[in-house]
């Protein structure tokens, strides 16, 4: 078998895979997904306007909002391209440069997913159970540090992750199980030893929503005991009604997460396409959910986007 180094990255060629079994459906297949694709950028790319037009929402937790939307833009806009080629397209070619720099911002922006995630716990656990300290704690230079450090953090986990994929030799046979480049995946063609690139693999994932999932529990804990000594049972509600949003976002980004593991390690017996469907889908929910979530239950958002939209009829 012909083993090809990473001096022939140029010539280098993967092929993406659609939806095993389904080849001659793809096309109509496509359509759900485009339309996924459509709200996830439409929606998130309103959130972002009215966060950035509106005195009102120049607060920490839109803030924090505004850096979910954005990244769940980066997560949508990276896998686009390839994921819509492959199923209008059939096209299935990338080189190893194209495929490490998809896998660098999908994986980058999966962690800065989790760690704005965090931020917003943080958000609501002072918000909650420090609100006189609130605009003392959550300063706008403190916000744009808690930003600048998500960056630096997912920057320095993944750029070893891409210099070591660098290095592998692949065989000629480099068919990817997804229709966009994945680390496992891409690294599972390797003809030499990837014992590294499956420890910084882990390393990257337990740095970053390994650190940061425990950590939003932690805070959820710390939320819901100071919550219970309210003695009101209506500030009770009022408080947990402002975390509602939060937790469902979440749980679109952590259940899918946690499920798609369990299927790769687990269903061995289902099909194929199931496996390929759950992937796609995975990397859409949270970037078509978020956006809805906080527009129906967030009232200063929605207000805000009643206000564009409307300012916008008065001008047409």
């Amino acid at each position: 078998m012909l083993t090809l180094n990473n001096t022939h990255a140029q010539t280098l060629t993967f092929i993406l895979t659609g939806i095993p079994g389904l080849r001659a459906a793809q096309a109509w297949i496509s359509i759900p997904f485009c339309l996924m694709y459509v709200i996830a950028l439409s929606g998130n790319s309103m959130i972002l306007f009215v966060v950035l037009r509106e005195p009102s929402l120049h607060e920490p937790m839109y803030y924090f909002l505004s850096m979910l939307s954005a990244t769940d833009l980066g997560l949508s806009l990276c896998t686009l391209s390839t994921t819509l080629g492959v199923f209008w397209f059939e096209a299935r070619e990338i080189n190893l440069n194209a495929c490490i720099a998809q896998m660098f911002f999908l994986h980058g922006f999966t962690f800065m997913e989790s760690g704005v995630l965090l931020a917003m716990a943080f958000d609501r656990f002072v918000a909650i159970c420090d609100p006189l300290r609130y605009t003392t704690i959550l300063t706008n230079a403190r916000i744009a540090q808690i930003g600048i450090s998500m960056l630096i953090r997912n920057v320095a986990v993944m750029l070893p992750v891409v210099l070591f994929v660098k290095r592998l030799s692949f065989c000629k046979s480099m068919v990817l199980s997804h229709s966009y480049c994945y680390h496992v995946d891409l690294i599972q063609l390797s003809c030499t030893d990837n014992r590294v690139n499956s420890i910084l693999g882990l390393v990257a994932l337990f740095s970053t929503t390994g650190f940061d999932c425990p950590c939003i529990l932690l805070s959820y804990v710390l939320i819901i005991r100071s919550v219970l000594s309210i003695a009101s049972a209506e500030e009770q509600q009022k408080a947990f009604n402002t975390c509602i949003s939060h937790i469902s976002a979440v749980a679109i980004f952590y259940i899918p997460l946690i499920s798609l593991s369990l299927v790769h390690r687990y269903g061995h017996s289902a099909p194929p396409f199931v496996h390929t469907i759950m992937a796609n889908v995975f990397l859409l929910i949270p970037p078509v959910l978020n956006p809805i979530i906080y527009s129906v239950k967030t009232k200063q958002i929605r207000k805000a986007i009643i206000k564009v939209l409307i300012r916008k009829q008065i001008q047409i």
